[in-house]
């Protein structure tokens, strides 16, 4: 397992803030920052904040952080998977209706969004991670107290040029702050039916 540093990352946006504290690092997002490609509300999103770095295929990248101060629509952080400006899937926690939902969106030219409850995993830490199978990328998260669950499986063949880190977005507010408390590069997933060790 390989920590990435914070500051070797690259921002696909800026955001309001971004600080290391106690080896904790704290991003506020810009208001009204999101991502999203056309599908059903027409408009077309591209100023959320990831951070990202090379995405190499022998490596799974996991992205941990806090649920606390998630209380607004669609609060969202978790992890980005990048091959372009219009190749992409974020994963993560999104707030909706006033419950923590676990959900990915997958773009290819126009978003999908896939989202399931999870309200016993609020306040909680969670870990996102990505690993991929042949053209695919499996995407699976849990918390300190949950186990691992897939969360999609969705195409993605891109063997070379990608990128991944963390993201956070604030759609609907100012002030949004989230913590963010690991990055690695670890052992990929061995099949999609076998859970990665917790390391």
């Amino acid at each position: 397992m390989q920590t990435v540093d914070w500051q070797s990352g690259i921002w696909s946006n800026e955001p309001a803030s971004a600080k290391v504290q106690d080896g904790l690092f704290v991003v506020e997002a810009a208001e009204g920052s999101d991502y999203w490609q056309k599908t059903m509300y027409g408009f077309q999103h591209d100023n959320g904040h990831a951070l990202l770095a090379p995405w190499e295929d022998r490596e799974a990248v996991e992205v941990s952080f806090s649920l606390q101060g998630f209380t607004e629509l669609y609060d969202q952080a978790g992890i980005m998977l990048w091959y372009n400006s219009t190749v992409w899937i974020k994963a993560g926690i999104e707030l909706n209706d006033g419950v923590p939902h676990i959900g990915a969106v997958v773009t290819d030219g126009y978003s999908d969004w896939s989202l399931s409850p999870v309200p016993e995993w609020a306040g909680e830490v969670v870990t996102l991670r990505a690993s991929r199978l042949n053209d695919a990328v499996v995407i699976r998260a849990r918390t300190e107290t949950h186990p691992w669950r897939t969360i999609r499986v969705a195409r993605f063949p891109y063997e070379k040029g990608k990128k991944a880190g963390p993201f956070v977005c604030a759609p609907t507010r100012a002030g949004l702050a989230v913590t963010f408390s690991r990055w690695v590069h670890t052992a990929p997933d061995i099949d999609i039916h076998t859970d990665p060790l917790k390391e």
